[in-house]
């Protein structure tokens, strides 16, 4: 700890644990070293940088495990952390979520190395994705709105020029721009919703808030409800949530495939976290407002992200990234779930949230995986380019059928039809039963288009194959870090098969 100067028996100078920060600290430091290096390492060596990050993000992973107790704070008001109002607390929430983002960054670098080797500025891209991912490990544990924003604009803005990274592509800068213009709007209207709630309480720290909520004077009640309902809005954008959810299908289709697969999990995680950080922990004598307010979102965002899924043609062009797209837009709906049912019961139902946020990651990075190699082959990437791929690439179609049968929550997916159950429990448990018959119809919905996709991966390919001569037949290879991805991918999702109590015993105890 560094030592306070005292002045009217009150600390001015926070005090710093440096194990507390350290894993969003080195993911920035190891970027602006990815950086600095880019301008002095030859071209022919640009490879260095992105394994250079690669081992950043193992690092900082590696860094969670000393915090494993989860009762660590910094950044604090007085010497005493556990009494006092701090910024950064790494409780198990905190560090279950930074172990999901920073996870999440290191498949994503894994992706990204043949990417950037042969497409995308390397330095660059390298130094968006760890700043991104930065700000991504730095939200889950802020605990006051200040902070809060600043997180989440330091893991959105590196995401803007991530997506327009491919240069000269027109579908990219269309992307780019798109998600640029929302995110800015909505970050502007939480920003006014955080101004009127430090105006109605005259403090940002969530803790605090929770108290000085409950004891508003009259004049300022409205001026507070307009504020909390306005802070919601910018992280029900990150979230995808319908309708806020315009930009996702051409930023997927426009993104490089590994900045697709990184906002679909990544950038989804820190919608989320704010989420439940300013409604659970900051606004909990408002439940009566974003409850129900939570609930039709839920409903609504299922419903339409399933429907346009299943709406899908096979043979149109990028079909594969848009039904993954639509797909992210209807688990959103069922994230939410948990977080609206928590108003009406207790915030135990934010451990739902959080075991299914864990699944999905695995199994839709494994997903972009697979995408991702069969796109060096199809880069078009429609929904009928794999028909067959069984016969082709039997190690890869059986990966992918074992994801989006997860993503189904259909066996052997076991992961996936637990994490579903936990969620439509949640529902039950607060009494939203009408919730939990719309989440049922949904899942029976998304039954029919992911296992559309599934059956099309064994069937026979379309038109006669001419046999190759003896010795003249090339092997479809696979580059090393994608196949690396799509293992580990694979090997999460059958440990957690096998094993779901896993993810339910963080569930459990990743309360605050």
């Amino acid at each position: 700890m560094t030592p306070v100067t005292a002045f009217a028996g009150e600390s001015l100078v926070q005090s710093v644990d440096w194990l507390t920060i350290a894993p969003p600290t080195l993911t920035a430091v190891v970027a602006l070293v990815v950086l600095v290096a880019d301008l002095f390492v030859p071209e022919e060596r640009k490879r260095v940088l992105g394994w250079t990050a690669i081992t950043g993000l193992a690092a900082a992973l590696a860094l969670l495990v000393p915090l494993r107790a989860g009762d660590r704070s910094t950044f604090c008001l007085t010497a005493d952390t556990q009494a006092a109002a701090c910024s950064y607390t790494a409780d198990t929430f905190t560090l279950v979520i930074q172990l999901l983002v920073l996870g999440g960054a290191l498949l994503t670098a894994l992706l990204s190395v043949t990417e950037t080797r042969e497409r995308l500025p390397a330095g660059e891209y390298w130094f968006l994705l760890l700043a991104s991912a930065a700000g991504a490990a730095l939200l889950p544990a802020s605990r006051d709105l200040a902070t809060l924003v600043v997180a989440l604009e330091v893991a959105s803005l590196p995401a803007f020029a991530l997506v327009g990274l491919k240069r000269g592509d027109r579908m990219s800068g269309e992307a780019a721009l798109k998600f640029f213009l929302s995110s800015v709007t909505a970050t502007a209207v939480t920003l006014l919703g955080v101004s009127f709630v430090y105006a109605a309480t005259g403090t940002l720290h969530l803790t605090e808030l929770a108290q000085s909520l409950d004891d508003v004077p009259g004049q300022l009640q409205t001026l507070a409800e307009a504020g909390v309902a306005l802070t919601l809005v910018g992280f029900a954008f990150k979230t995808a949530a319908v309708p806020f959810h315009f930009w996702v299908p051409d930023t997927y289709v426009g993104a490089p495939l590994p900045v697709a697969a990184y906002l679909s999990v990544v950038g989804k995680a820190v919608g989320f976290t704010g989420l439940i950080l300013v409604t659970v922990v900051a606004f909990p004598s408002y439940a009566d407002v974003w409850g129900p307010a939570l609930a039709a979102l839920a409903a609504l965002t299922m419903t339409v992200g399933n429907v346009a899924a299943l709406r899908q043609l096979s043979t149109r062009a990028w079909s594969a990234v848009r039904l993954l797209a639509w797909s992210s837009v209807a688990q959103a709906g069922y994230l939410l779930v948990p977080i609206a049912a928590a108003a009406y019961s207790s915030d135990d139902q934010i451990g739902a949230t959080v075991a299914y946020a864990l699944m999905y990651a695995v199994v839709n990075l494994g997903a972009f995986a697979v995408v991702a190699l069969v796109a060096r082959r199809h880069p078009e990437n429609r929904i009928a380019d794999y028909r067959g791929l069984y016969a082709t690439s039997p190690a890869a179609a059986l990966a992918l059928a074992f994801f989006l049968l997860n993503l189904a929550g259909l066996p052997p997916g076991i992961i996936g039809l637990f994490a579903k159950v936990t969620v439509f429990s949640a529902a039950v448990d607060a009494g939203l039963g009408w919730l939990a018959v719309i989440m049922g119809v949904n899942v029976v919905i998304g039954l029919y288009y992911y296992l559309r996709w599934t059956a099309l991966l064994f069937r026979g390919p379309e038109g006669a194959v001419r046999p190759q001569p003896a010795g003249t037949a090339v092997p479809h290879t696979a580059p090393a870090p994608i196949t690396l991805a799509i293992v580990l991918t694979a090997a999460a999702g059958v440990v957690l098969s096998g094993y779901p109590q896993i993810a339910l015993r963080f569930a459990a105890n990743s309360l605050f």
